[in-house]
């Protein structure tokens, strides 16, 4: 896959079923960002920055996933992630179903708190 300009040119290049999953992924993120968050492509991934960088989402070939970069988020919700592997960095998901939306954007709302205090101080 040649390197995508933008999120739209990305997800155009993944296949399905990843790309269903990805187009949802990044529509739950949207609904729980401030407007004022930007899209970009970020370590060859899309990425959602809202002060400072705030999440990103990935296809590999044989999985999804969603990076909150914050390792301390991943350990916040390891309860809720149990049913997902997780590494220091991501959560990975099956291609073809999304992280639960209620999940992701409780993880979303929550690292948009965290670089709201890390701006603050």
């Amino acid at each position: 896959m040649k390197k995508a300009q933008n999120v739209d040119e990305y997800l155009a290049g993944v296949p399905e079923p990843a790309r269903s999953t990805l187009h949802k992924v990044r529509a739950t993120i949207r609904s729980a960002v401030p407007p004022e968050a930007t899209e970009a492509i970020s370590y060859g991934m899309p990425a959602f920055r809202y002060k400072g960088a705030l999440v990103g989402y990935a296809a590999f070939s044989k999985h999804c996933s969603f990076f909150p970069m914050s390792a301390a988020l991943i350990e916040a919700f390891q309860d809720e992630l149990r049913d997902f592997q997780t590494a220091k960095g991501t959560i990975r998901f099956p291609m073809d179903k999304p992280l639960p939306a209620a999940l992701l954007k409780k993880m979303v709302k929550a690292r948009v708190a965290q670089n709201e205090q890390k701006k603050q101080r």
